[in-house]
């Protein structure tokens, strides 16, 4: 679950994104000044800030000039301010990208998705993974639950993977699909992602209509609802 620094003080503004950012999955901290929004910066792992100009204690710019010093996490500012000159201050201070308001919801979404993609890191992967009674050999694409092989399609794999990589955090329908075809290289639309969920639930729960480790998160997602490790070194 990627953690969004919200930094903005128009608190209707702030329901929206907050609201909007949650239910794609994203964790939101919420900071209406600049004092605010060092102190969450400070204290907690940040990968996204979303930046207002225009802020009761001070300019969005100074708070992106002082965490340039130290950090390159990504920075998108949010402003009513569109002339050049305010776009081109933003950006030479270091910011990833520059919305105006009104805000674009899908755009919003679209743009820190690629300010994420550019700016993230590869992931390591060790070979095996286990999280309760299963485990997984990533480079052989096997799957073992109580130490029998589990088939699995690719597509049934994938997805399996996708959610074990990020345990006991909601994993939105929107993220798989663009993830999974991605990956694949085949579309896959909100219905395909239904049936593959419903398939791997029959091969990997003892009860598929009321399962253990793939939990639905009505109207957002879907959790693998064990901790995994080895999926990261």
């Amino acid at each position: 679950m990627k953690h969004i620094l919200l930094v903005e003080d128009d608190e209707n503004f702030v329901f929206g994104i907050e609201y909007t950012l949650t239910n794609e999955g994203y964790k939101v901290t919420h900071a209406g000044t600049l004092e605010e929004a060092r102190d969450a910066f400070a204290q907690t792992e940040i990968e996204l800030i979303l930046l207002d100009i225009n802020l009761p204690d001070g300019t969005g710019y100074e708070l992106c000039k002082e965490i340039r010093v130290e950090s390159q996490v990504p920075i998108i500012f949010l402003t009513a301010l569109d002339e050049e000159i305010n776009v081109v201050a933003g950006l030479d201070l270091g910011a990833d990208d520059y919305m105006t308001k009104p805000i674009r919801t899908k755009e919003l979404l679209s743009r820190i998705k690629a300010v994420l993609r550019r700016n993230s890191r590869p992931e390591q992967y060790s070979n095996i993974w286990k999280s309760g009674e299963f485990e997984v050999r990533v480079l052989e694409g096997v799957v073992f639950k109580n130490k029998m092989e589990v088939p699995l399609t690719t597509l049934e794999f994938r997805l399996l993977l996708m959610l074990m990589s990020h345990p006991k955090q909601i994993c939105s329908r929107t993220s798989i699909l663009e993830k999974l075809w991605d990956v694949s290289g085949e579309f896959i639309d909100d219905n395909t992602l239904s049936v593959h969920i419903r398939r791997l639930r029959e091969k990997v729960e003892e009860t598929p209509a009321a399962p253990q480790y793939i939990v639905t998160i009505r109207g957002v997602g879907y959790k693998w609802n064990a901790e995994t490790t080895g999926a990261y070194r």
